[in-house]
């Protein structure tokens, strides 16, 4: 490794004072080692190597826009790894740390949902009694009677846009008490 990264400075020094041959030799000599330690930083991460290709060509793209930055001096090898080092975060980020699980195999664990309480008709005719008479309709149109919003506005002559309010305020209107008297 001491060889190539040896290599590698030589090869960038010539690559900065204009030798292209150098650079694209640089380049085909850093792209699989690249390559190789953005999967082992997917995977050790938990996540899955598919996006390793996206992360060498993130951090090839940021050698050639900052290559002007390194110093000549110093060796090139650390530069290129910690801009390697930081694709592989930003990637990390991006991706989010999601863990997807089969819901098939907690169906035994999962707590099922309690069965709705049962409202009676009678119920239900006594809530809607409660509303102004619009909202009554719409209410028991579309919600008891199943008709579409649609339909209900050509029922009662009126704006699809206008039968939505109604909708909206007399449910709104309905949990509010339901609210109130569950407290």
């Amino acid at each position: 490794m001491r060889g190539q990264e040896h290599e590698w400075t030589d090869l960038m020094r010539s690559a900065n004072a204009g030798d292209t041959a150098a650079y694209h030799r640089l380049l085909s000599a850093i792209t699989p080692v690249l390559r190789a330690a953005a999967r082992r930083g997917l995977l050790r991460a938990g996540q899955s190597p598919d996006q390793s290709e996206d992360i060498v060509q993130d951090t090839l793209l940021a050698v050639h826009l900052k290559r002007h930055t390194w110093d000549a001096k110093a060796p090139f090898a650390p530069w290129l790894f910690t801009i390697a080092r930081n694709k592989l975060i930003d990637a990390l980020r991006r991706r989010g740390r999601r863990v997807f699980l089969d819901i098939d195999d907690f169906t035994d664990v999962l707590p099922g949902e309690e069965a709705p309480e049962v409202t009676n008709g009678v119920d239900i005719e006594a809530h809607l009694k409660t509303l102004p008479q619009r909202q009554r309709d719409v209410l028991q149109s579309i919600s008891v009677d199943g008709l579409s919003i649609t339909e209900t506005a050509k029922k009662f002559e009126m704006k699809e846009g206008a039968v939505r309010v109604a909708l909206h305020r007399g449910l709104s209107t309905l949990a509010a008490r339901a609210r109130k008297d569950l407290i």
